[in-house]
C-alpha cells in the first residue's frame, strides 16, 4: 500500500501545483493595482526611484522621496484623495475612533509650561490625583518645563499603548509631585453641548462624525426628550463630517418611513443607497439644523437629506461643498491612503461637490475668498451653480455643485472686527485668562450649580475688564479703543471660557449661545 502511494505521490503533487497556479493567474485579474505593480512592464516611476537609489550622486531619503512622490500623484486626482504617513495614522485613526489611549487631560502651554487647564472626569488622571492647576515638570525622564516643546510633542509623551504607566512630576503650591498614572481609554466626544434652551426648545451641537456619533447623538437626545423636548436646534457649523454611516443613521432618526437619504456612485463602485431602515426618535417635531462654510462631508449629506425632504429648516450660510466619499487602504510600510472612491448624491439628485479641476490651492481657498467676495455677509452675494437647479418635495428650488444653501441666511459677525481684537484671539488671550480666573475664584464658581445659573447671576465686573486689558498690554495690545460692539462681544467669549473651566464645552456653548445670532433667529422661528 505504501509503495503504491509513494508511486503517485509525485503525480498528485504536479497536479496540485498546476491547479494552484492556474488558481492565481485566474485571481490576479481581480487584484488591486494589477496593472501598476504587473511583472510584465516596469513603470516609469518604480524605474525613476531605483535608478535615483542606485545612481545619484548624494545618498537621499528614498521613503521620504516616495511619499513626496505619492502625494503629487495624488494632487492629479482631487483635493480629498491623500497619502496619510504612517506617523501620523494612529491619530487619523484615533479621531475616527472617537477614542485614544492617555491619561486624561486638557493641557495649555503658558510661558513654556505645560498647564492642566481640565481633568477628565474618572479618568486616569483624575484617579491618580492630578488636579486643574497642575504644572507638568517631568513625564518620566524627560523634562517639560522651562524649555520650547510643542502639544503634539507633548501627546506623543502622554499616549501610549493602554494600562501602560506613566510618572508625571507636577509643580503644586510650590512643590514638586510625581503621579504614576496608568493609560486608559480616553473618549473624544462627538456631541459638544446637548442642554434644553427654553420652552421645550433643545439644542445638541456635533463636532464630527466618528464611530461614536450615533450613540452619543442618541443619548443626548433621549435625554433631551425627558427634559420635554418639543423641538430641535442641530447645531453642525464648523462640523467637517467623517463617517458617512453615522450620519444616516441620525438622519434616519428624523425622517419617516423608507425614504431615500443619500446614494453613492462611482465609476468601480456601483450605485449603493441608504434608506430610512426604523421609526426615528424625532420624526415629528420641529428641527432647524445650523450651518456654516466649516460644514462639510458627512454633515452635507444629513443636511442634504433634511432639506430635500423639507423636514428642517436649514440656518446659516453655505456649507463648504465636498460631496466625494473616500476610502482608507492600509499600506505594507504602516502609511495608508485615503481614495476617493465615489460621489454622494441627496435624495433628489444633487450633487453638492464644488469644482476642484484648478488644483487643490485655488479650491480651499474658494472657501476663504467668501470672506473677501462679501458672500458671507450678504445672501445676493451667494454663489450659485444656475446650470444645476433641482425643486424639493414642495417645490422649493435647491442647487448643485457648490454646497447646500441654507434656506435662512445668517451674515458673519464682522462689524467692527479691529486688529486688537484679531490679535487677542490669535494670542488666546481669552483663554489664558479665564484658566487663571478660575484658579483664583474656584469656590465662588462651583457654588453655581449648573450653565443656566452662572449665564443668569455671573457678571464680569469692570475690575475683571481692567486686569484682562492689563494681560493684553503685555502682548502690546491695545483695548481702550475698540469699539462697545467688540467689548461686549470678548466679555461673553471670556464668560463663556470661564464657564467651560467648569462645565467643560457644555458649559462654553451654554453661555456662548445667549448671544449667538443664528442660535438666536432658530429660537425666535420655533417659538412662532
Amino acid at each position: 500500500m505504501n509503495k503504491k502511494i509513494q508511486v503517485w505521490l509525485p503525480l498528485l503533487f504536479s497536479i496540485t501545483m498546476i491547479a494552484g497556479m492556474m488558481l492565481g493567474y485566474k485571481m490576479r485579474d481581480n487584484m488591486p493595482g494589477k496593472k501598476f505593480f504587473s511583472v510584465d512592464k516596469r513603470r516609469p516611476v518604480q524605474e525613476v526611484m531605483d535608478l535615483i537609489e542606485s545612481k545619484y550622486v548624494d545618498n537621499v531619503n528614498i521613503a521620504m522621496l516616495s511619499d513626496t512622490a505619492i502625494a503629487a500623484i495624488l494632487s492629479k486626482l482631487d483635493p480629498h484623495s491623500v497619502f496619510i504617513p504612517s506617523e501620523d495614522l494612529q491619530g487619523v485613526n484615533d479621531d475616527i475612533a472617537g477614542t485614544f489611549f492617555g491619561i486624561g487631560v486638557e493641557f495649555n502651554l503658558f510661558d513654556d509650561t505645560i498647564n492642566v487647564v481640565n481633568v477628565v472626569p474618572d479618568g486616569p488622571s483624575f484617579k491618580a490625583g492630578i488636579k486643574t492647576g497642575d504644572k507638568f515638570i517631568k513625564v518620566d525622564d524627560s523634562l517639560v518645563a522651562g524649555k520650547k516643546i510643542t502639544s503634539d510633542k507633548i501627546r506623543k509623551l502622554l499616549r501610549g499603548d493602554l494600562d501602560t504607566k506613566v510618572v508625571i512630576t507636577v509643580l503644586r503650591d510650590g512643590q514638586t509631585k510625581p503621579f504614576t498614572v496608568s493609560r486608559g481609554i480616553i473618549p473624544v466626544s462627538s456631541v459638544d453641548a446637548s442642554y434644553i434652551i427654553e420652552n421645550g426648545i433643545g439644542y445638541i451641537r456635533l463636532n464630527k462624525f466618528s464611530q461614536v456619533t450615533y450613540p452619543e447623538f442618541m443619548k443626548a437626545l433621549e435625554g433631551l426628550q425627558k427634559q420635554g423636548l418639543k423641538k430641535l436646534i442641530l447645531d453642525l457649523r464648523g462640523n467637517g463630517g467623517g463617517i458617512l454611516e453615522e450620519a444616516t443613521s441620525i438622519a434616519d432618526e428624523f425622517l419617516d418611513g423608507d425614504k431615500l437619504i443619500t446614494y453613492t456612485e462611482g465609476t468601480h463602485l456601483p450605485k449603493k443607497e441608504y434608506r430610512c431602515k426604523r421609526p426615528g426618535l424625532f420624526e415629528k417635531g420641529e428641527l432647524v439644523v445650523l450651518a456654516d462654510e466649516g460644514t462639510a462631508s458627512a454633515s452635507e449629506i444629513l443636511i442634504g437629506a433634511l432639506q430635500d425632504w423639507n423636514r428642517a429648516t436649514i440656518i446659516g450660510r453655505r456649507s463648504f461643498g465636498k460631496g466625494l466619499v473616500q476610502e482608507q487602504f492600509d499600506l505594507s510600510d504602516g502609511s495608508a491612503l485615503r481614495l476617493t472612491i465615489a460621489r454622494y448624491y441627496t435624495p433628489i439628485g444633487r450633487s453638492i461637490q464644488r469644482p476642484y479641476a484648478n488644483g487643490g490651492k485655488a479650491y480651499y481657498e474658494e472657501v476663504s475668498n467668501r470672506f473677501h467676495d462679501g458672500e458671507v455677509n450678504s445672501a445676493d452675494s451667494v454663489k450659485h451653480d444656475t446650470t444645476k437647479i433641482f425643486k424639493t418635495q414642495n417645490g422649493k428650488i435647491v442647487y448643485g455643485g457648490g454646497g447646500i444653501t441654507p434656506d435662512i441666511f445668517i451674515a458673519v459677525d464682522t462689524t467692527d472686527f479691529s486688529i486688537a481684537t484679531a490679535k487677542i484671539y490669535y494670542k488666546g488671550l481669552i483663554g489664558d485668562f479665564a484658566y487663571r480666573y478660575y484658579l483664583q475664584n474656584n469656590p465662588q464658581l462651583n457654588s453655581y450649580k449648573s450653565p443656566a445659573d452662572f449665564a443668569k447671576n455671573f457678571t464680569l465686573t469692570n475690575d475683571n475688564w481692567i486686569q484682562f486689558t492689563i494681560i493684553a498690554a503685555k502682548d502690546s495690545i491695545r483695548l481702550d479703543t475698540i469699539s462697545g460692539k467688540e467689548k461686549t462681544d470678548l466679555i461673553n467669549r471670556i464668560q463663556s471660557s470661564i464657564a467651560r473651566q467648569v462645565w467643560r464645552n457644555e458649559g462654553f456653548f451654554e453661555i456662548l449661545n445667549t448671544k449667538d445670532k443664528a442660535v438666536l433667529k432658530s429660537i425666535e422661528l420655533l417659538s412662532k
